[in-house]
């Protein structure tokens, strides 16, 4: 098992920076595959980005490309997520999401989840 704490959140102004952090316990860290994910109010849970355990792969939303990079420091057991050009349309909270030695993808297991960081971008 796994268990997730992320941190990091806060409010920002568009166009800022955040970066978000998922730190994991266990020594099996590094064999799960991490998502992030974000909830707005009112809206349905959305993928958002993802790395696979062994780092060669990555995944984003298009809704992210370009302005979201994931990566991934096994030896302190974190993965980061920095967050850049923030619009407006990026509140929510974000979680991050582990799955076992699993292919990176937004429709993953993901049996562990972390309790969220909330992220206010505003205009």
């Amino acid at each position: 098992q796994v268990q997730l704490v992320e941190s990091g959140g806060g409010l920002v102004q568009a166009g800022g920076s955040l970066r978000l952090s998922c730190a994991a316990s266990g020594r099996t860290f590094s064999y799960y595959t991490i998502g992030w994910f974000r909830q707005a109010p009112g809206k349905e849970r959305e993928f958002v980005a993802g790395i696979d355990y062994s780092e060669r792969t990555t995944y984003y939303a298009d809704s992210v490309k370009g302005r979201f990079t994931i990566s991934r420091d096994n030896a302190k057991n974190t993965v980061y997520l920095q967050m850049s050009s923030l619009k407006p349309e990026d509140t929510a909270t974000y979680y991050c999401a582990a799955d076992y030695l699993a292919v990176v993808s937004p429709s993953g297991r993901y049996d562990y989840w972390g309790q969220g960081t909330q992220v206010t971008v505003s205009s």
